[in-house]
């Protein structure tokens, strides 16, 4: 079987998202897009040139989680502790490749356990699709290919989505959403280049041709002046209106006393705070944080910071991440137990703004 454009790897070159998608859905293809810039990937899934599922690599299960979290209101069956242990039993094992596309297979757990419906999951799965689009539209350069077999193909599909229809709001909302920002703006095409991208037989920079059946019902293509740096994550803004590095640094302690004064001890313009109260709930609002740092307790109840400690690094997310464990024990045991559950320092309380600060610069310098 002969193979065509889209089939062969390409490598880092400019994109033309919208004419990748065109194409897909005028060849009724099935299979998955996989594009890479960086160390960041798009994975687009579809059958007959419909899509059936459509996934960012970058903190994907945040993303899944956030739309879990606000479905949870209409389906208490998605509480705290049903997301923490799908993230559990699917997060860790993404980093390897022990399960291919992880988050999809999460989504297929929860149907199976009864926590969501298939019409939810179908409705989830659009809502997802048009995020990982938006991201995908506003990329200019990057690596792809087209895989006709896919790590999809034996699980279920809830949706078969109108990739026409996914693609005119996500334009929409790209224009209402830039247009409205003082540093980003979007900028029509010009008729040079409307002309050029939806003129019969016309072929993109890569040699891919572009059919105007394919293209008629599309919306105009975003400018470029939209753009997304090298991991395709982040707008461009020019370089006198980027921020410094902002550290996220999770506090948990039963004491408001303390959460507080850690808080007033570490300036904003520096440091996120994070104040958690309650051990339980912890794991879940640092999966959701993912802090650069964690300052954690030692003696609370329900749950003790060593055993929370020990939970936390056996989390392949958590498992290089600083954890301080906080104290007024000084004794030598209490040392030791902090090192082997493999705390990273050992705060004793009472301590100064000046002590706190020196220990978490030490580890996130």
């Amino acid at each position: 079987m002969s193979t065509t454009p889209l089939d062969s790897y390409r490598v880092f070159q400019k994109l033309h998202p919208l004419s990748l998608l065109a194409q897909l859905t005028s060849r009724r293809a099935t299979g998955c897009l996989k594009v890479l810039t960086g160390v960041i990937s798009w994975s687009l899934y579809l059958e007959e040139g419909k899509l059936t599922y459509a996934s960012y690599s970058n903190q994907l299960f945040d993303w899944l989680d956030a739309h879990l979290e606000r479905l949870s209101k209409q389906i208490p069956a998605l509480s705290g502790s049903t997301r923490t242990q799908m993230r559990l039993l699917f997060e860790g094992k993404h980093d390897n490749q022990s399960i291919v596309q992880a988050d999809y297979q999460a989504i297929c757990w929860l149907v199976n356990r009864n926590y969501i419906t298939s019409a939810q999951a179908s409705n989830l799965i659009e809502e997802l699709a048009k995020e990982v689009l938006e991201s995908f539209l506003v990329l200019k350069e990057g690596s792809y290919e087209f895989q006709r077999e896919t790590a999809l193909d034996e699980l279920p599909k809830f949706c078969h989505l109108d990739l026409r229809v996914l693609v005119e709001y996500c334009q929409r909302h790209l224009r209402s959403r830039y247009n409205s920002s003082s540093s980003v703006s979007i900028a029509a095409t010009t008729s040079k280049e409307q002309e050029s991208l939806y003129s019969p037989g016309a072929t993109t920079p890569e040699g891919v041709e572009v059919s105007s059946s394919s293209l008629q019902h599309l919306p105009q293509q975003v400018s470029s002046s939209i753009g997304f740096n090298s991991v395709g994550n982040n707008l461009e803004v020019p370089q006198s209106q980027q921020f410094k590095k902002v550290y996220t640094v999770a506090c948990i302690d039963d004491s408001p006393t303390v959460l507080n004064s850690i808080k007033h001890f570490l300036d904003e313009s520096n440091f996120a705070v994070v104040m958690i109260n309650d051990p339980v709930k912890a794991l879940m609002q640092i999966l959701r944080h993912k802090p650069d740092l964690i300052l954690l307790d030692v003696e609370m109840p329900n749950l003790d910071g060593y055993e929370l400690c020990s939970l936390l690094r056996r989390h392949s997310i958590f498992k290089d991440t600083p954890i301080i464990m906080v104290t007024g024990r000084t004794g030598f045991i209490d040392r030791a137990k902090a090192k082997m559950v493999r705390s990273s320092g050992y705060l004793t309380k009472p301590f100064t703004q000046a002590e706190l600060l020196k220990m978490i610069f030490k580890y996130i310098s």
